[in-house]
């Protein structure tokens, strides 16, 4: 194996890290993860700087065993790597590089009046997870941090900074800390003024421009693994510096990647910790919505964004509790056989999962207005209790509020040619996009690189920046990545549709119970 012919990907998911290393056919040679998982400290959703990067080093040694166990020698040297993280969030930098506050992810909804005042402002919208509403509202709170800020990163962007030593982002994850001017691949210069004038009178030694990252889309070379990087990711010394490295981006960006959804009229959806759907549009929304995100693709193509924070947690809890009894039995069951087991057994329950309905919130939800989570199950005497039901119940839950929020798009006749399913939630063959299609009404594909998720498609983004030369992002995944690749697609079957349509509507209903769990408990 000629090893300056691979490119590696390694993604920081909310609770696996995945390493993935590639040829120059996309094909995967070697491969190690690390599981890890946030934790909630004085109210906030957080990972430690030590959870980075011991988490980051296992995944990659790993790797390296892997590629050496297969090729019978050590990996020293890469044609080009990438890294991607969940995306948004809030790393805070003083001049001396130290952390002024814990890491702020994605799943905390904390920021409320800052989005509010920030989408008001801007007339964008402006999601509690984003970058800059973090730092508006640590700002509003009054936080002594703020004034010492030196520089901001997502976790994707602190991973290359510390591998590199350049503080950049890919304009895919930029895009999920402020807004983005697509022409210019930039962020937008007019709201950065706004946003200036709007913090002036706390008369700050920084201004935003300064403590934002550089922007730069895919295909370009963003640094070089230097000494320290190549130790940070690999101390046993193996990995050599030199190595270029191609611009980070989020989970969203490296999802589409995955998926060959990034032409225009393309849709994706990533379901694992978080759901969340990626339509490329074809003309601007008629207005600002507070459900949508707009985003863009690595190449910076306008995205229309459904997140959601909650999707697969609730389905993972009572899996666990599925495998504890399988071993007090005395006849444990390794994890892929028992959710294959259990998921194809929910394709035999009632369409409408048998009159209950889940409520799959373990954080906050924008979407449906929540700031705080209870994981909660409902059904009434009449409801058919079984066990094809229960888990088909905890699937429909995993998919109800990313519904809601697709609803939006389709009252906005956004055009969709396909929608392609990647991440956790489609690793068993065939149930997870049969329900998702059922959810959406339309045909859902999933490709033979779905299992492999974001990790692999970071790792197609540096093979671009290598191989890519003048040929558009849309083209060369089309024409060198996956050309002849095979797809599954199901197409929705009547009984499926009307089925989730009694459920999403019944849950639409139980969302009340919801927020009364939410103050009482």
């Amino acid at each position: 194996m000629n090893s300056m012919k691979t490119y590696l990907g390694i993604e920081f998911g909310s609770t696996r890290i995945k390493a993935i290393l590639i040829d120059e056919d996309s094909k995967v040679v070697a491969q190690g993860s690390h599981d890890w998982e946030n934790r909630l400290e004085n109210g906030i959703w957080t990972y430690s700087l030590e959870d980075i990067s011991g988490g980051l080093q296992d995944a990659y040694s790993r790797l390296a065993e892997d590629y050496s166990s297969k090729y019978g020698e050590t990996l020293k040297r890469v044609g080009g790597m990438g890294f991607s993280a969940m995306m948004h969030g809030y790393m805070a930098f003083d001049s001396a590089g130290e952390l002024l506050v814990p890491f702020r992810t994605w799943r905390n909804t904390i920021t409320k009046e800052a989005s509010d005042r920030l989408s008001e402002l801007f007339g964008f919208n402006i999601p509690q997870r984003w970058s800059i509403a973090h730092l508006y509202q640590a700002i509003l709170n009054g936080e002594e941090h703020t004034k010492r800020i030196s520089y901001v990163l997502t976790l994707a962007g602190y991973i290359h900074y510390m591998l590199t030593g350049k503080r950049v982002l890919g304009v895919g994850e930029a895009s999920g800390m402020f807004p983005i001017d697509s022409d210019s691949c930039q962020f937008n210069q007019e709201m950065i003024k706004q946003f200036d004038e709007l913090i002036a009178s706390y008369s700050f030694d920084w201004r935003l421009e300064d403590v934002l990252p550089g922007v730069l889309p895919a295909g370009e070379n963003a640094g070089l693994l230097t000494e320290s990087g190549a130790r940070f990711i690999d101390p046993s010394g193996n990995l050599e510096a030199g190595i270029p490295v191609c611009p980070p981006e989020g989970d969203a960006g490296t999802g589409m990647v995955a998926t060959n959804s990034v032409r225009v009229k393309t849709g994706n959806v990533s379901a694992g910790t978080s759901v969340f759907a990626m339509i490329v549009l074809s003309r601007p929304l008629s207005r600002l919505y507070p459900e949508i995100d707009m985003v863009t693709t690595p190449s910076g193509k306008p995205v229309a964004m459904v997140h959601c924070n909650n999707c697969s947690t609730d389905l993972d809890a009572w899996m666990r509790i599925f495998s504890e009894f399988a071993s007090l039995s005395g006849n444990p069951i390794a994890k892929p056989a028992l959710y294959d087991m259990l998921l194809y057994h929910a394709l035999t329950g009632d369409p409408d999962c048998g009159g209950m309905v889940s409520c799959n919130y373990f954080s906050g939800e924008h979407i449906t207005h929540f700031e705080q989570g209870r994981p909660m199950l409902l059904r009434s005497p009449e409801s058919s209790f079984t066990l094809a039901n229960l888990i088909r119940n905890n699937l429909f839950s995993a998919l109800a509020t990313l519904k809601i929020g697709m609803d939006i798009l389709l009252s906005e006749n956004v055009e969709i040619d396909s929608i392609l399913g990647h991440g956790g939630y489609f690793k068993t063959k065939g149930v997870g996009q049969k329900l998702l299609a059922a959810a959406m009404n339309t045909p859902v594909s999933v490709m033979e690189t779905a299992g492999e998720g974001g990790a692999w498609g970071m790792a197609v983004l540096a093979q671009y920046m290598v191989l890519g030369n003048s040929v558009s992002l849309d083209d060369y995944l089309d024409e060198r990545v996956f050309a002849g690749m095979k797809a599954i697609t199901e197409a929705p079957e009547q009984k499926d549709v009307e089925g989730f349509n009694a459920y999403i509507e019944r849950y639409k209903r139980m969302l009340p119970a919801e927020r009364a769990a939410v103050e009482s408990f």
